[in-house]
């Protein structure tokens, strides 16, 4: 059978870029159990209550709901347990610094298969006050209003 190619993503959060200001992403391994690895397959996950962090010399992902592989049986595991993280360890070293510095969590943005392996993508963010998200959505409704006149514009003068 031939190995798998490509990004197949499995869950994003999306309400994660609208809660936080994302400073670095970083992608990493992920230590999984055989049906979390089938539940994953059957695009089944959930990331908004997630978050990592690192303990140690050691990375772990916490909170992120993989519900049960419905073909499984007494091996199934537990559907929010904490994972660890695979990272190199000047990448921990740089996040846990990151984190150290005040304000600034890990948050889950993206699960995925990356040629068969599954990866998270993580990233240091600052959680955003609410005037800066109302900020943030005023300057994409601008952005796309000016889009949109431009486009009306340039078929009127075609």
């Amino acid at each position: 059978m031939p190995r798998e190619r490509g990004e197949q993503v499995v869950a994003t959060n999306r309400k994660a870029r609208h809660d936080y200001a994302i400073e670095k992403t970083y992608e990493a391994g992920i230590v999984l159990t055989g049906t979390e690895v089938k539940s994953l397959r059957q695009g089944r996950a959930n990331l908004t209550d997630g978050y990592a962090y690192i303990d140690g010399n050691e990375a772990w992902l916490d909170a992120v709901h993989i519900p049960e592989y419905s073909q499984g049986h007494w091996t199934n595991h537990a559907t929010k347990r904490t994972r660890k993280l695979l990272l190199h360890k000047d990448e921990i070293i740089k996040l846990s610094h990151a984190i150290s510095a005040g304000g600034y969590t890990l948050i889950p943005l993206k699960l995925y298969f990356s040629d068969g392996r599954a990866k998270v993508e993580i990233a240091v963010a600052k959680g955003k006050r609410e005037y800066e998200k109302r900020q943030t959505i005023r300057e994409r409704e601008d952005k796309r209003e000016a889009e949109r006149a431009m486009r009306s514009r340039n078929r009127l003068g075609e």
